[in-house]
């Protein structure tokens, strides 16, 4: 049994996606940000950093792992539960494409918005600096842009084959454009639009909002 610890509207979405993608049995714990349950001497033990998401996997109903980073946690969970027709097998040209994509989705696309997150709330009032707002909505744009680029005229960033980078992909633009930030480009708004249409992103929205 998979379960997935984690918070509507966050990382966490991440992984319930995979795993509907994967049709996995697994458990969404909903962890209560306002009261400040990631902060718990409980939670700390399965992720010392007090954040979310994380995950637990039984391996052979044998020996429990947790693993954190929602980034990692959807290649393991693809690269154990899925096929090559989801992801590329590893040390592949595919492969190496696809986890191009996947870094740039973290380091490029997301960071500029988390900027914006933590000059907006998730900072000490004291901490928050105003100018980077304008700064970090320079940033995403200019990562959007990249992003057109590299997809083209594609389905999916890999071409017409939908993978674990692109779970990464959208669920950042999902998240820059509850931050308010412009999508220009019609390729990323067609791009957005086909992966939140899946049946994996649907269900995962409903249990976590549901949780």
């Amino acid at each position: 049994m998979i379960n997935i610890y984690g918070h509507p509207h966050t990382r966490s979405f991440r992984i319930t996606w995979i795993a509907e993608e994967l049709a996995l049995d697994y458990l969404f714990h909903r962890v209560e940000l306002a009261k400040g349950e990631h902060k718990s001497e409980d939670y700390r033990r399965l992720h010392p950093g007090g954040k979310i998401p994380a995950i637990t996997d039984d391996i052979d109903g044998i020996k429990e792992i947790s693993l954190s980073e929602s980034g990692a946690i959807v290649n393991y969970l693809a690269d154990r539960y899925g096929s090559e027709q989801l992801i590329p097998s590893p040390g592949s040209p595919q492969r190496g494409s696809h986890d191009q994509w996947c870094y740039f989705a973290l380091t490029e696309l997301e960071q500029p918005l988390w900027s914006i997150g933590k000059h907006k709330f998730a900072l000490p009032k004291e901490q928050r600096i105003k100018a980077m707002l304008e700064t970090a909505g320079w940033e995403y744009q200019q990562a959007l842009a990249l992003l057109s680029s590299g997809l083209g005229d594609n389905n999916y960033i890999l071409g017409s084959q939908f993978s674990p980078a692109d779970i990464l992909l959208a669920q950042t633009l999902r998240w820059g454009l509850a931050f308010k930030q412009p999508l220009p480009q019609q390729n990323l708004q067609d791009y957005f639009q086909r992966c939140s249409q899946r049946p994996g992103f649907i269900k995962a929205a409903e249990v976590e909002e549901g949780a």
